[in-house]
């Protein structure tokens, strides 16, 4: 038994120049755990509630208070505690949502704390998570094309990705999405999208483009370009919840206002016109039954929850009764605790729907993410785009563990038990 000797935490700055938590966990034995954590632009109102202070220091934005708590209240409850422990006695504090004490100190917490454990245990947490055997590297889903609330609304839709389904390592699957990236970001300019020499929150493209077709149109067009057609996919991001207002999906670069049967006629014409291989909150978060009529709709997509789930076990499990989706995106910063997340991991893939574990638009160069997703053996992983150095640390761990461990790639949907 290894137990918590100190808990320090501070003030870092994100990845958009807002303060976010950080913590250290130093351990008896003297392994020590640090972390930085994220914090989300379209946040879904159900999932776990970050605490800021208000008042002038960066717009309000400022965490001192969330600080004050990993310092205070959250130290004094894993003092002494078995680090493995941690996770349980943190909810003594206060329970989810953990508004009280803020999201984003708690998983601090929870996360320093496993990265001291596995420290004290001479091994990566990957490795710590997943035990004996090769380790499993997810297949990436990489932003090329950003809008919503990533990139002033440049479009309605939040993200066009690509998926190198066909890549048979993940250095070539980085490889291959970088090349669409790049071919991309030739054409937009060629086309008179001065921006596409800018980026967005994610690292990708944040064009003005005059129809959220247009940019899947786009980067399929990338994909020829660089020469991949039949070996990259397109993955959606739409953050419907986003551009719900009033009763109605609010289409508002193209005008247009539609109902939630409308909007999924206009998703499942896109599946049938470009390989659209995933799509990510195509209805609003509470939007069950338009959910419902999707996953009826497109049976051979990969249809991701996250406003609709956030990574909470309650609402996979409301999800999966009602035969809604069939994955999961995987925030931890949703659910505050590193087996809070875990434990929704789990729960999906015993029910058979498909795992992809994220970053968050507001990141750190911490890649303590990709570790997780390694560990948790969860098939699929979307941090960004290729672009911008809070994106790449993920890649980057990734890329060693490639080069240094003994691993596997996953299959574009593989989940490995």
């Amino acid at each position: 038994m290894t137990r918590v000797r100190e808990v320090r935490g501070w003030e870092a700055l994100d990845s958009r120049g807002r303060p976010t938590v950080a913590c250290r966990v130093l351990l008896d034995g003297g392994a020590v755990g640090l972390a930085t954590v994220p914090s989300g632009a379209s946040a879904g109102s159900h999932e776990a509630v970050e605490l800021r202070d208000g008042g002038a220091r960066y717009g309000g934005r400022g965490v001192r208070t969330a600080v004050s708590h990993v310092e205070g209240v959250l130290a004094a409850a894993v003092a002494g505690v078995d680090v493995a422990a941690v996770d349980d006695a943190l909810p003594s504090v206060a329970s989810p949502p953990y508004a009280s004490v803020g999201a984003n100190a708690v998983l601090a917490v929870s996360v320093a704390a496993a990265r001291a454990a596995a420290a004290d245990a001479g091994v990566s947490l990957a490795r710590h998570l997943t035990g004996a055997g090769p380790l499993l590297l997810p297949m990436p889903m990489v932003n090329v094309v950003s809008g919503g609330a990533h990139a002033g609304s440049a479009i309605d839709i939040q993200d066009v990705l690509v998926v190198p389904h066909a890549a048979g390592s993940f250095a070539e699957a980085i490889e291959w999405a970088s090349a669409v990236r790049a071919a991309t970001a030739r054409l937009a300019l060629d086309g008179g999208h001065d921006a596409a020499a800018l980026v967005a929150d994610e690292g990708g493209l944040g064009l003005r483009l005059p129809t959220n077709r247009a940019a899947l149109e786009l980067v399929v067009d990338g994909i020829e370009a660089a020469g991949l057609t039949g070996r990259v996919g397109l993955a959606l991001d739409l953050a419907a919840t986003e551009f719900f207002a009033d009763g109605a999906y609010q289409l508002r670069r193209e005008g247009r206002h539609l109902t939630a049967a409308e909007l999924v006629d206009e998703v499942a014409s896109w599946c049938v016109d470009y390989p659209v291989l995933s799509v990510e909150d195509p209805l609003a978060e509470d939007d069950w039954a338009g959910w419902a009529a999707v996953t009826a709709r497109l049976p051979g997509v990969q249809l991701v929850g996250d406003d609709l789930f956030v990574t909470d076990l309650s609402r996979l499990s409301r999800g999966v009764s009602a035969g809604v989706a069939n994955a999961v995106l995987v925030k931890p910063n949703q659910n505050g605790l590193v087996s809070g997340a875990a434990a929704v991991v789990a729960a999906a893939r015993s029910a058979g729907y498909r795992t992809i574990v994220s970053a968050r638009s507001g990141e750190t160069e911490d890649a303590w993410v990709a570790d997780l997703a390694v560990g948790w053996r969860a098939g699929q992983i979307k941090v960004g785009s290729t672009h911008r150095s809070e994106r790449t640390a993920k890649w980057n761990r990734l890329l060693e563990f490639e080069a240094l461990e003994d691993t596997t790639f996953a299959g574009p949907w593989e989940d490995v038990t």
